[in-house]
């Protein structure tokens, strides 16, 4: 089993490159990056969470120029977009950025995708809260079209163009692991054209019962379960649910930082590489 850590990278925290040192040092497989454009002030969408909306999601910086600071700083670490709200950003030049990103880092990137929850901030970006998932599928396909594909055109309701140059394609074949963030109602988009499941593992889904229905979904569909890899995102730090995900078959393990200084995240970071080291391999 493999973990890894996530944290809202933002000005009061402690420095992306300063934090992805310290997490490759611990042997931490993975360094995570959620990603917020905006938040509308009017708030009419509730956050999913419960309560106030953190503090951290209006500040939170570009995810891409995060990852390319800590992949600068570092050697091994893997790092991912947890999640990147593809349903926010054009396809073209987000199939390069990550192409890019992917290139300079050595293959270390893994693509979180998501279709957002916040109604006004998808509007913002011009897109119908209604249809997002009609267009998540779109872009992703449209992606994976350019990522392998010397002359790549897609021609779909949403996305066009005409055959294209469009260079770097990613170190990693035939691109980098995709995961659709969401609870179980995202099961079928991931068996349709994902390569695998990122749920949030910290508010009360139970993810080992949601694991065995998602292989279930991938037999009907004819694909073999085995292909579809599960990260458990933002877990918590207790030893019996680790291993019940380690049991279940889940590849990857992530838990949450605080954005906060290293004061706060440094002690977080000593525990949660304590209790990875005591999960079974």
């Amino acid at each position: 089993m493999k973990f890894g850590v996530l944290m809202f990278a933002t000005e009061y925290a402690v420095r992306i490159d300063t934090l992805a040192k310290a997490v490759e040092e611990r042997g931490f497989e993975s360094l995570w990056l959620p990603e917020h454009t905006h938040i509308p002030t009017s708030r009419q969408t509730p956050w999913p969470g419960g309560g106030p909306l953190p503090r951290e999601y209006s500040h939170v910086h570009d995810p891409f120029v995060v990852m390319a600071t800590a992949a600068a700083a570092t050697t091994t670490l893997r790092l991912g977009t947890g999640v990147c709200l593809v349903t926010e950003r054009d396809p073209i030049t987000l199939a390069k950025a990550i192409a890019s990103l992917d290139v300079l880092s050595g293959g270390r990137v893994i693509f979180g995708i998501g279709a957002g929850w916040n109604v006004e901030e998808l509007r913002n970006h011009g897109t119908d809260f209604k249809t997002r998932w009609k267009l998540l599928r779109e872009r992703v396909l449209a992606m994976k079209e350019i990522w392998t594909k010397d002359e790549p055109e897609f021609h779909g309701e949403f996305v066009n163009f005409d055959r294209m140059w469009l260079y770097p394609k990613p170190v990693q074949k035939p691109h980098p692991q995709i995961l659709l963030g969401g609870g179980p109602a995202v099961l079928r988009h991931v068996v349709d054209y994902c390569d695998g499941w990122l749920p949030l593992a910290g508010r009360g889904l139970d993810v080992p019962a949601a694991v065995r229905d998602l292989r279930r979904r991938a037999e009907a569909a004819g694909r073999d379960p085995d292909t579809i890899r599960v990260t458990a995102y933002g877990a918590n730090p207790d030893p019996t649910t680790i291993e019940r995900f380690r049991e279940a078959g889940i590849e990857r393990v992530v838990f949450g930082l605080p954005s906060a200084e290293r004061d706060v995240v440094w002690p977080l970071l000593d525990t949660y590489e304590t209790l990875a080291r005591t999960v079974t391999p």
